[in-house]
């Protein structure tokens, strides 16, 4: 996936990772896709894959830019971690003002 000539681009030094005004809110993600460094960083320090696991489930993805992402996050761990929280925050808001509908029918039903 290109990027348009006019839409400013900010590649880190390695080429692998990309954020740009607009996609994925902007957030660090790998070149050339939506996958979000995050996303990375879930899968692989909280649920355990390896990247092999991560470029076998995501085929568009290579080694290199995995292991990019992760390098990205342990450079700028502070920040991403911060991202990752206040998106957490949201979900925990909105699950307040917006219940499952599920979970609403299930108490109603016992």
């Amino acid at each position: 996936m290109a990027t348009d000539a006019n839409t400013p681009s900010n590649l880190d030094s390695t080429g692998h990772v990309d954020m740009t005004p607009g996609t994925c809110g902007g957030k660090p993600r790998i070149a050339g896709t939506r996958i979000r460094v995050q996303d990375v960083v879930v899968w692989h320090e909280r649920m355990g894959f390896s990247v092999d696991e991560i470029v076998s489930r995501h085929p568009q993805l290579t080694l290199a830019g995995v292991y990019a992402a992760l390098a990205y996050y342990h450079d700028h761990r502070q920040q991403i971690d911060a991202q990752m929280e206040r998106g957490q925050n949201l979900v925990d808001e909105m699950r307040g003002v917006f219940p499952s509908k599920l979970d609403v029918k299930s108490a109603t039903d016992e």
